[in-house]
């Protein structure tokens, strides 16, 4: 289902300042610069290990990332497994490794977004600051139903995915389960987002655009209500415990089952039928959901005339 987003730019001196406004989120706290080493091949002294350090920018224009980094260093010659053997890591903002003359890839990862170089060092000479720009932004995510009601963060999720379509006509994942108004930082591009209110069928999707250093806050808006089904003997009563509870749209599919007194769920905009089963008796009502319109909606236990159009008790068994 198709919703309308609103997009707001965040600007100030630099995108790293506007990250710290918002919760982190895949990201770690400033910590002393770690240092790790392995010999990537035999016969070199240790005394021939070079100092060599690490800077990182979100672009070419701003200043250098002081935390929230990770540095990882791998020979370029795979293991037994097929991988690259990881020579040397640390956390934090600037590293700084010892490494002996040869071939390297270094890769700086921040949250989600990442960049690898390939590093060369010299058998003679100094190493020069090595400086990596992730070419990176963040967003922000959040969400709204109707026009402007807010709804709950803890019914409230976002999975991120690849703007391409792969060949098997699905989407690369980029992140999922993510909370709103926390940063996720990614390569400057082009996402789908998926916005789940609740667990059953009220869910958004929209392409957003990450720009290199910039943090980007972006509200999805749902068109959908939370509902709480009540079986009653009469309006206003005591909802009757252990009712059997089924959700079916207008075209007769089942978007929810469940077993309680009250079943309370967030569905989107449209026309319902609510079926209660108790005490092998069935009991049915239509109703329509609007969007940010939470209500109670309460079945009665007593005969349903035939006008009504819905189903018979034979009919639902079956």
């Amino acid at each position: 289902m198709a919703g309308a987003m609103f997009i707001m730019p965040v600007t100030g001196a630099s995108a790293e300042e506007a990250f710290k406004t918002f919760k982190q989120l895949s990201s770690t706290s400033k910590m002393p610069k770690l240092s790790a080493f392995s010999a990537t091949g035999g016969g070199l002294a240790t005394a021939a290990a070079k100092d060599v350090a690490f800077r990182a920018k979100l672009v070419n224009s701003e200043g250098m990332l002081k935390e929230g980094l990770t540095w990882r260093v791998f020979s370029p010659i795979s293991g037994e497994d097929g991988k690259l053997p990881l020579v040397a890591s640390a956390e934090g903002g600037d590293a700084s490794f010892q490494l002996l003359p040869g071939d390297y890839f270094v890769n700086v990862a921040f949250g989600r977004a990442g960049v690898t170089k390939k590093l060369t060092v010299p058998a003679e000479g100094e190493v020069e600051p090595q400086v990596l720009v992730l070419d990176a932004g963040g967003v922000v995510l959040d969400a709204v139903s109707g026009s402007d009601a807010p709804v709950p963060a803890s019914r409230l999720r976002f999975s991120i995915y690849s703007s391409e379509v792969r060949e098997d006509g699905e989407r690369g994942l980029v992140m999922a389960d993510v909370r709103p108004d926390t940063i996720v930082r990614l390569n400057a591009g082009t996402y789908h987002v998926v916005s789940e209110y609740g667990d059953v069928n009220a869910v958004v999707r929209a392409d957003i655009q990450v720009e290199a250093g910039k943090l980007l806050e972006a509200t999805l808006q749902h068109r959908a209500a939370e509902i709480t089904l009540k079986l009653v003997s009469q309006p206003g009563g005591e909802a009757i415990a252990d009712t059997a509870w089924s959700v079916l749209t207008a075209a007769g599919d089942i978007v929810n089952e469940s077993v309680s007194a009250f079943s309370t769920m967030v569905l989107a905009e449209g026309d319902y039928l609510a079926i209660a089963r108790n005490k092998d008796r069935i009991y049915q009502r239509a109703f329509s959901v609007k969007a940010a319109e939470n209500v109670d909606v309460e079945v009665l236990m007593k005969e349903q005339p035939a006008e009504m159009g819905l189903l018979n008790d034979t009919e639902l068994r079956n």
